[in-house]
């Protein structure tokens, strides 16, 4: 009886040191581990065994991290104050530096982000913030990168997500907006008169040349201007001219006619 209590405190601490010496690194992982305080090695994903008490095993994962930027209120070159966010994806590539060289890589990262945001775009213009947010992404995630190189971290992507403006300045610019569509509107209008006018000015000197095409050009309005059964006909300016042409051209006949008569009379 004694011989079988020993046997089984035998395997239970057996079973005991085993399950305090085993340790599994997920694939996404990497194990850093510990012997008295000092790196001694780094671990694979799979199934790891540890001297109890002696080793410690920190778990490290390699995935890709999204992490928001919150909002941060910026004064930007013009002296415009805007409130811009941004998201940033981070990666640990080094497992050992990560844990040795800082203490919580994650809240690091996320501090020197805000700092770099409103640093990086107080230096720009409100106009140059919103036509050139890639140039300003890429100078962001540079000096990020930089930054967390000797933390064993390469940052992948940083992006600007949404830019708050001030209720004046976003009236100001929709004014601005709206004054440019009708300089836009303007110009092309001015452009459609100057080529009607050049193309009225060919009309012109067509129709000077072949007399008869303004007469064709006079009835045709005519016509039109009947289309609709008007009781008002408006005459055209030629046409007028011409009438009066004809009832000069009518009184000289018959005044000619009237001094022939005369003159025969008295003969």
């Amino acid at each position: 009886m004694p011989v079988v209590i020993v046997f089984v405190a035998v395997v239970l601490v057996l079973l005991l040191g085993l399950s305090l010496s085993v340790r599994i690194v997920q694939q996404y992982q990497e194990g850093v581990l510990f012997r008295l305080g000092r790196v001694v090695a780094v671990k694979s994903p799979g199934l790891s065994f540890v001297i109890p008490v002696i080793d410690v095993l920190r778990r490290v994962s390699l995935r890709i991290v999204t992490m928001p930027i919150q909002s941060q209120g910026i004064i930007t070159r013009d002296n415009v104050s805007v409130d811009v966010s941004a998201v940033a994806y981070y990666q640990v590539v080094d497992a050992t530096k990560s844990v040795v060289a800082i203490e919580n890589v994650a809240a690091a990262i996320n501090q020197i982000a805000q700092t770099t945001l409103r640093k990086v775009v107080g230096q720009h213009t409100l106009d140059e913030i919103l036509a050139e947010t890639d140039r300003i992404n890429v100078s962001i995630r540079e000096i990020l990168d930089q930054a967390t190189e000797s933390w064993g971290v390469v940052v992948t992507l940083v992006e600007l997500k949404d830019i708050q403006l001030p209720e004046s300045m976003q009236r100001a610019m929709a004014r601005q907006a709206e004054a440019e569509r009708e300089k836009r509107a303007k110009i092309i209008a001015a452009e459609g008169e100057s080529l009607a006018a050049a193309a009225l000015g060919d009309a012109s000197d067509t129709m000077m040349d072949h007399p008869l095409a303004l007469q064709l050009r006079v009835l045709q309005s005519l016509v039109e201007i009947g289309v609709d059964k008007n009781t008002t006909v408006v005459f055209p300016a030629p046409l007028m001219s011409t009438i009066q042409e004809i009832g000069s051209f009518l009184s000289s006949e018959a005044l000619a006619s009237a001094t022939a008569t005369s003159n025969g009379a008295r003969t």
